[in-house]
C-alpha cells in the first residue's frame, strides 16, 4: 500500500552545481570561426539583397498590370 501524498523527491540542486554544468555543456560546443562567420553574414546580406531585388520586380510588375487593367496610367 502506497502513500497517495507521498512526493517522489528528486535531489536538491543549488545555483552553483546548475552553474558548473552550464559550464560544462557551453565547453562541449564547437563554435564557428572567424572566417565562418565572415562567410555566412556575407551569404546572407547576399541573398537578402537578391530577394529584395526580386519583389521590387515582382511587385512593380504586378503594379504596372494591374493599372493598365484597371485602366489606370
Amino acid at each position: 500500500m502506497t502513500n497517495e501524498n507521498q512526493v517522489d523527491e528528486k535531489p536538491k540542486r543549488t545555483l552553483v552545481d546548475f552553474a558548473h554544468e552550464t559550464q560544462r555543456e557551453i565547453s562541449k560546443v564547437t563554435w564557428p570561426t572567424r572566417n565562418e562567420i565572415t562567410m555566412t553574414t556575407i551569404l546572407i546580406v547576399i541573398f537578402a539583397l537578391i530577394t529584395g531585388v526580386f519583389f521590387l520586380v515582382v511587385d512593380s510588375g504586378l503594379g504596372f498590370v494591374i493599372s493598365k487593367l484597371l485602366g489606370m496610367s
